[in-house]
C-alpha cells in the first residue's frame, strides 16, 4: 500500500532538496535585510549594507557545524556510530566558510571606516570580539590543527563554539546594536519558555522519527555478522 506514495516521494526528492536550499537561502538573506532600514539606529559594528550576505555566509558555516553537533547528539542518544571522516570533511568546510566571512566582514568595516569602534573599551566592542572568537577564530584554530580535528571531543568543541558564535552574532545584531537607541532589553520568561519549548519539540519529533523510521543504517554487531558461504572452489571436508 505504501509502494506508490514512496515512489512519488522519491521522484520528488530532488525538488524538495532544491526548495529547501532556496528557502533557507532566502530566509537568511531576508533576516539580514530587515535591519537595512534602520542604519542610523544600529551600532556601526553591526550595521552594513552587506548584512544579507554576511547572514547567509555565517548561516552556511553554522549549518556545517550544526551537522557535526547533531551527529554527536545522535551518537549519544541513539548509539549511532560517528562517521569521523565525514565530520572532519565538514570541519574543513567550516574553516573555508569562516575565512570568507572574516575577510568580507573586516574589509567591509575598513571600507566604511568603522573598525576603530572594535578597539574601544565599550560593551559593544567586547561583544563584537566575543562573537568573532566564538564563531570564527576558535573553530578555525581547532579545525585547522591536524592533531585536534581528528579527536572527537575537540571536533565537538569546535562545532559548539561556532554555533554559540552565530547565536551571539544574531543577538548582537538584533539587541546589542540597537540598545543605544531602544534601551537595554532582556527576554521575558514567557519568551524563554516558548523558545525552549520549540527546541524541545524539535528534539522530540526527531527522536520519534528516528525510532519509527529507518533514518540511520542498521549496524550489525560483529558477533552477529553472517558467516561467508562456502564457494565451490573450497575443498569439502569429511568427518
Amino acid at each position: 500500500g505504501w509502494h506508490l506514495p514512496l515512489k512519488l516521494v522519491r521522484s520528488l526528492m530532488i525538488v524538495f532538496v532544491v526548495a529547501g536550499v532556496l528557502l533557507s537561502t532566502l530566509h537568511q538573506s531576508s533576516l539580514g535585510s530587515l535591519y537595512l532600514i534602520v542604519p542610523e539606529k544600529m551600532h556601526p559594528l553591526w550595521y552594513s549594507p552587506l548584512l544579507p550576505l554576511l547572514f547567509f555566509i555565517s548561516a552556511v558555516g553554522v549549518g556545517l557545524a550544526m551537522t557535526i553537533f547533531e551527529s554527536f547528539l545522535s551518537h549519544r542518544a541513539f548509539r549511532k556510530e560517528l562517521e569521523l571522516d565525514v565530520l572532519v570533511g565538514l570541519a574543513r568546510g567550516v574553516i573555508l566558510v569562516e575565512i570568507i566571512y572574516l575577510t568580507v566582514r573586516f574589509l567591509d568595516m575598513l571600507n566604511r571606516h568603522v573598525l576603530g569602534y572594535a578597539f574601544q573599551f565599550t560593551k559593544q566592542a567586547g561583544l563584537f570580539w566575543l562573537e568573532i572568537l566564538l564563531m570564527a577564530v576558535i573553530p578555525i584554530i581547532i579545525f585547522s590543527n591536524p592533531h585536534l580535528v581528528i579527536k572527537r571531543n575537540w571536533l565537538f568543541y569546535g562545532a559548539v563554539s561556532n554555533v554559540l558564535g552565530l547565536i551571539t552574532n544574531r543577538l548582537n545584531v538584533s539587541i546589542t546594536s540597537l540598545e543605544q537607541w531602544a534601551g537595554p532589553y532582556f527576554p521575558k520568561w514567557q519568551e524563554i519558555v516558548v523558545t525552549a519549548a520549540l527546541v524541545a519539540t524539535g528534539f522530540a519529533v526527531f527522536g520519534w522519527v528516528v525510532k519509527n523510521f529507518p533514518i540511520f543504517e542498521s549496524e550489525v554487531p560483529a558477533e552477529e555478522e553472517p558467516e561467508p558461504e562456502a564457494t565451490g572452489s573450497e575443498a569439502p571436508t569429511y568427518a
